[in-house]
């Protein structure tokens, strides 16, 4: 249990201690700044302790957002202030430099900020928290609570600020309301996160009966998990229930749900004759290079200094216009539109159609997001830090080849080009040599070894430049079309549904990555990408086993989905190991930007 301790005799009349202790605080009251020290070092080390003034007038969900949400080592509001274990030392320090104060939790989270820790203060809007001087501003301040409907701010907030049209008018009116009947029940974020995933899973087998009544119930069912999708987040913010499991279950279980999907509905295809497994390889390919275009340019420019452009001057005048934000969240076909046209054309058409829609509305998408952020990136003044460019350079996962090709070519002539350049070329290289030449030609090894030399040479020197943010997703589109095209090119039996494994299990890895690079907590260990070779290693492999297989059945195939299970087994324990670990960050996704 958590320790609230409140600075003083209460205030007649006050409800504190009986709202401390139904958010789950054993209140103990300290006289002075001495007491409250020697309290608080009474509370085991591990135990969230929070400082309270007696006079606090407030909601009670405003002392929840500031004294229980995990996610910060210290949160404050007037007369409340909330430390965790790694806050503890420099409390300890600020109360024992402490004077006599009017207001000691105020002047305690001053004096936390000067000593270097990150204090939260939540936003609270309609919500009250105050410490009234005297009678009459105390009857003030009670009135305003008084005047706030607190639960429907509480209903309110529990809804991500910026989100798709689908989602904002279609899901959340009502979802909200089934978060709250889930908190009253005491269901966990993770147990709804666990239903939406094994509602989605059954909407994939039922796509993969290939029957009408199987493609009409695998419609129902995906908008019934993307309500519980929905439903998970809106739950973590309406309870402040935050975990590092729910982190990686709701950062990995979107993905999971929907390339599952993919694959049911190819197997549903397969039954009635229709091989489109090439198709459902092109949109998860397409999709995850598209995440990852999001990821990169927000890494690189989210704590750029000098960070304007015309272009996102532009942007922002736009969303004066309110039909123009929707237009412009819709067009890029976020999770929302694009789970509820997967849903309704797998109901009333085939998969064929539901993979074309998918490829050409996602293509669309990610044409228009990436040439924007182009034009704001070669129009905007901003100076990348040294944490942006080891960002990008966690995210291009280059291996041990890069870092040798680095070392020899990236102090040579190609240095000197830009890391985007180096990448552009690789990208071309490669992937020109798969397209020209036909399935196991020695030549397509030959342009996997440049792409090793030019990709190293790319990453040799830190990714500042205005477009090096292109580097990652031009890596992961080499490394996955090329997995594609093999593999279609192949006349080895089941070889594309091979490479759907393996394409999905070395995604699932690229996201971990991006995951943790958001939580603070920088990129997998070194030794996790040498063992999975890096892009550029996994590259040069599926390229070789082209060439050496060739002529060989299905080895390629065999090979394929060993790669795949080797893969898999090593990113995921390590995932695993990771998420569940104390050092996991205990935030809870927002899901895809919309």
């Amino acid at each position: 249990m958590s320790t609230a301790i409140v600075t003083g005799p209460p205030a007649p009349g006050s409800s504190l201690a009986g709202d401390l202790r139904s958010l789950g605080f054993d209140v103990k009251a300290a006289s002075d700044a001495d007491e409250a020290g020697a309290l608080l070092a009474a509370v085991p080390a591990g135990e969230r302790v929070a400082l309270v003034d007696p006079r606090f007038v407030g909601h009670l969900h405003a002392l929840r957002l500031t004294l229980t949400d995990p996610r910060f080592p210290a949160a404050a509001a007037p007369g409340a202030l909330a430390a965790q274990q790694e806050a503890r030392p420099a409390l300890i320090r600020a109360l024992k430099a402490a004077t006599a104060t009017d207001d000691l939790p105020g002047t305690l989270a001053d004096a936390l900020g000067a000593d270097g820790v990150a204090v939260h203060r939540p936003q609270l809007g309609t919500l009250v928290a105050t410490v009234p001087a005297d009678p009459e501003a105390r009857h003030e301040a009670r009135a305003a609570v008084d005047a706030v409907d607190e639960e429907a701010v509480r209903l309110r907030s529990a809804v991500k600020a910026h989100d798709g049209f689908f989602t904002t008018f279609f899901i959340s009116p009502y979802s909200r309301y089934i978060a709250r009947w889930c908190a009253r029940r005491g269901l966990t974020p993770n147990q709804v996160t666990t239903a939406s995933l094994l509602t989605a899973l059954i909407a994939a087998g039922c796509a993969a009966t290939g029957e009408r009544g199987g493609y009409i119930a695998a419609g129902v069912l995906l908008l019934v998990s993307f309500v519980l999708d929905c439903t998970d987040g809106q739950l973590a913010r309406y309870a402040l229930k935050y975990s590092t499991m729910g982190a990686w279950l709701d950062a990995t279980f979107d993905r999971a749900k929907e390339y599952a999907f993919y694959a049911g509905l190819a197997l549903g295809a397969a039954r009635n004759g229709d091989d489109v497994w090439g198709l459902a390889l092109g949109a998860m390919v397409l999709m995850t290079c598209r995440h990852v275009v999001d990821f990169s340019f927000n890494e690189a420019n989210h704590d750029a200094t000098a960070n304007t452009s015309p272009t996102a001057a532009l942007s922002g005048r736009l969303d004066s216009l309110g039909w123009t934000v929707w237009a412009r969240r819709m067009i890029i076909l976020p999770i929302g539109e694009r789970w509820a046209m997967i849903a309704v054309l797998t109901a009333v058409t085939t998969p064929r159609i539901v993979f074309w829609a998918l490829i050409i509305g996602c293509a669309f998408g990610a044409c228009y997001t990436t040439a924007g952020r182009v034009l704001r990136s070669l129009t905007r003044k901003a100076k990348r830090t040294d944490r942006a460019a080891r960002a990008l350079a966690d995210l291009a996962d280059s291996g041990p080849l890069a870092g040798i090709a680095g070392r020899i070519f990236g102090r040579a002539g190609l240095g000197l080009l830009p890391g985007f350049v180096l990448a552009f070329i690789a990208t071309g290289v490669l992937i020109s040599a798969v397209l020209a030449r036909p399935f196991g030609d020695g030549g397509t090894v030959v342009a996997a070894a440049l792409y090793v030399m030019f990709a190293g040479a790319a990453v040799a020197h830190p990714l500042k430049g205005a477009l090096d943010w292109l580097v990652p997703p031009l890596f992961r589109a080499a490394e996955y079309t090329t997995v594609l095209v093999l593999a279609a090119r192949s006349d080895s039996p089941g070889a594309l549904p091979a490479a759907f494994g393996l394409v999905a299990a070395v995604a699932y890895h690229h996201y971990d990555t991006v995951y943790r690079i958001r939580g603070g907590t920088g990129a997998p260990p070194a030794w996790l990408v040498r063992v999975t070779g890096g892009h550029e290693g996994r590259t040069l492999l599926v390229a070789v086993l082209a060439a050496l297989l060739a002529d060989r059945g299905d080895d390629f195939t065999l090979a394929l989905t060993a790669l795949a299970a080797a893969v898999a087994l090593v990113v995921l324990v390590e995932s695993i190991r990771f998420w569940v670990s104390a050092g996991a960050p205990a935030v809870h996704d927002e899901g895809e930007t919309a």
